[in-house]
């Protein structure tokens, strides 16, 4: 990859399930300190093609990402049966010690997320839901990414925690310009904070900055009915 400032380059990309294919065909770059949405309808392949970027599916065509670029990932979910005796400073401390990180990498995670010290003893199983979607947050950073991966970062969260998450990557990205892809249902949080956006139905239906791509024309089309939508300068 030889573009200057391009992180990620992705190229003819599509996925199968067996005989069916789920995404199709989908192109295109991810550039230092951009903010990119991908939006779609339920079902449309967000989640699989976040899952063919981190390695995780098998897929056909080209995933290039820049030399030595160090990625952060954020599930929609995670599996709380599997961790629930953990506190998040057990949670956070698998990969510090995976990573021979020492112990100030977490509170340094916790500081960026806005979750103060005392959280590390709660259990995971007894955070809010916002408390853990910033626990996940912190532990992707740790390792300070140069590109973090969010699946709905901000799903099961209430409207004001939801603006606070989003605020707290908006300043991440620009403090440390990190790029950020995260997949979003909400139109005006694409407007708010994105730099591009792609419209994924299986294939892909637009790709560019939220104020010139989507069009109400192509909203209509992408999700299959007239949708509300606010167009934020």
């Amino acid at each position: 990859m030889n573009n200057q400032g391009c992180i990620l380059k992705v190229d003819g990309l599509s996925v199968f399930f067996g005989q069916s294919q789920i995404i199709k065909n989908i192109s295109f770059e991810a550039r230092k300190g951009e903010s990119l949405a991908i939006i779609g309808p339920n079902g449309s392949g967000k989640t699989v093609l976040f899952r063919a970027l981190i390695g995780s599916l098998d897929y056909t065509g080209k995933i290039e990402w820049a030399p030595g670029v160090r990625i952060g990932y954020v599930p929609q979910r995670i599996d709380l049966d599997r961790y629930l005796s953990l506190t998040l400073e057990d949670f956070l401390s698998l990969k510090t010690k995976v990573l021979h990180f020492p112990r100030a990498v977490i509170n340094e995670a916790l500081k960026m997320v806005h979750l103060p010290p005392a959280t590390l003893k709660s259990s995971l199983n007894n955070l809010s839901a916002g408390q853990l979607q910033r626990g996940l947050i912190a532990f992707a950073l740790i390792g300070s990414p140069d590109i973090l991966l969010f699946d709905e970062p901000t799903a099961g969260v209430d409207l004001p925690r939801e603006e606070q998450i989003y605020e707290t990557l908006h300043h991440l990205q620009d403090k440390q310009q990190m790029t950020v892809i995260f997949i979003s249902h909400d139109l005006n949080l694409v407007y708010r904070y994105a730099t591009k956006v792609i419209c994924l139905n299986r294939e892909m239906f637009c790709f560019g900055s939220p104020q010139t791509a989507l069009s109400p024309e192509l909203l209509d089309k992408l999700y299959g009915a007239r949708i509300a939508h606010r167009h934020f300068e």
